[in-house]
């Protein structure tokens, strides 16, 4: 919850001279009052636009709540779904998030599906499992080639906003678990098409060690996306890795 209109587009105007990176993708997710105005600002770029949230449902008697159909109309092409502070501030539900991930594949928006552990699950040593749990319930019920269309967010709770963040080498051994989980629930071949994203406390100065790891394909950014300027910096630090590959 940043950021007025018209400082969105600022931003976007200050991010699009660096932002547009070839091999990479970039999506701003911004709050439902921006997206109309930064769809069309951004349109003719490579940077995608895409909401942090909506509702299942395609219209109704839920005030307040925005549809996938609504984004769709509006030209935006990504939704953040199951992020860890919808989960923990407004009671968010594996159920919704299927539901969720459900509309907006029927309404052709890629959903950036997010899971993770809460510090206590971690201590408990029951991320895997919570991890788990979290996948396989936002997917089921999708077909092969709609779990492809999927993006996959790693966001373990205790690292959303508090600085602190997984190793590399923690987070792809996270990762490389969720993808492993994709594999049993359809086959190698999805699993490997499917785009697993590392988000919590992410930054220029920690993003190359996360994009070293060959399963981690990208970053689901917070804190450091709110200046154009690290945020670019992200973008060219993804640019220069993947020219390495």
């Amino acid at each position: 919850m940043y950021k007025n209109v018209n400082e969105a587009l600022d931003f976007l105007s200050a991010f699009r001279e660096r932002g547009e990176r070839d091999g990479v993708e970039s999506v701003i997710c911004a709050p439902f009052v921006s997206l109309p105005a930064l769809t069309e600002a951004a349109e003719g770029t490579r940077i995608g636009i895409g909401a942090q949230n909506m509702h299942w449902e395609e219209e109704g008697a839920f005030t307040g709540e925005v549809s996938s159909t609504m984004l769709n109309a509006l030209g935006v092409g990504y939704v953040v779904l199951g992020h860890s502070e919808r989960r923990t501030h407004f009671a968010e539900k594996d159920e919704t998030v299927r539901l969720k991930t459900r509309s907006a594949l029927d309404h052709d928006l890629v959903p950036i599906v997010c899971v993770g552990e809460t510090l206590e699950e971690k201590e408990a040593d029951r991320t895997r499992e919570v991890v788990r749990q979290q996948v396989v319930e936002a997917v089921r019920g999708l077909s092969s080639d709609e779990m492809t269309r999927v993006i996959l967010a790693y966001e373990p709770v205790w690292a959303i906003g508090t600085g602190k963040s997984a190793t590399a080498e923690d987070a792809g051994d996270v990762i490389r678990f969720i993808r492993k989980t994709v594999a049993d629930q359809y086959d190698q071949q999805v699993a490997n098409e499917v785009r697993i994203l590392y988000g919590g406390s992410v930054k220029p100065a920690n993003i190359d060690s996360f994009l070293a790891i060959g399963d981690i394909d990208g970053a689901l950014v917070g804190g450091a996306s709110l200046d154009p300027d690290s945020l670019s910096q992200l973008v060219e630090a993804a640019a220069e890795r993947r020219g390495q590959r």
